[in-house]
C-alpha cells in the first residue's frame, strides 16, 4: 500500500498536457487583450496623421474645437472666436473626435 501511495505521490505524467494549456492561455491573452490594444494604437497613430486643417476634433482632456493649424507635432485649436489654444498632436482623442464630427 505504501509502494502505491508514494507512486501517485511520484507523479508519473508528462509535462505535455501543461504546456499545451499554458500555450492555449497565452493564445486567448493575445487575441482578446494584445492583439485589439494594437489595433486601436494603429487606428489612433494613423488618424493622428491624417488630421487637416478645419477638422473637429476633441482632445484627451476634453477640449472641443476646430483646428486652425497643423504643425509637426502639433495643432492649434480654436475652441470660441479668437480663442486659440496650442495642443501637442497625440492628445486627441481618436473616438471622442468621431463622436464630436458625427454631432
Amino acid at each position: 500500500m505504501l509502494h502505491y501511495i508514494l507512486l501517485q505521490a511520484a507523479g508519473g505524467q508528462s509535462l505535455v498536457p501543461q504546456l499545451i494549456l499554458f500555450g492555449a492561455i497565452g493564445l486567448i491573452f493575445y487575441f482578446f487583450m494584445i492583439r485589439p490594444q494594437q489595433r486601436r494604437q494603429k487606428a489612433q497613430k494613423e488618424f493622428i496623421t491624417s488630421i487637416q486643417k478645419g477638422d473637429m476634433v476633441v482632445t484627451i482632456g476634453g477640449m472641443h474645437g476646430r483646428i486652425v493649424s497643423v504643425e509637426d507635432d502639433s495643432v492649434l485649436l480654436e475652441v470660441d472666436k479668437g480663442a486659440r489654444i496650442k495642443f501637442e498632436k497625440s492628445s486627441i482623442s481618436l473616438e471622442s473626435s468621431k463622436r464630436y464630427a458625427k454631432s
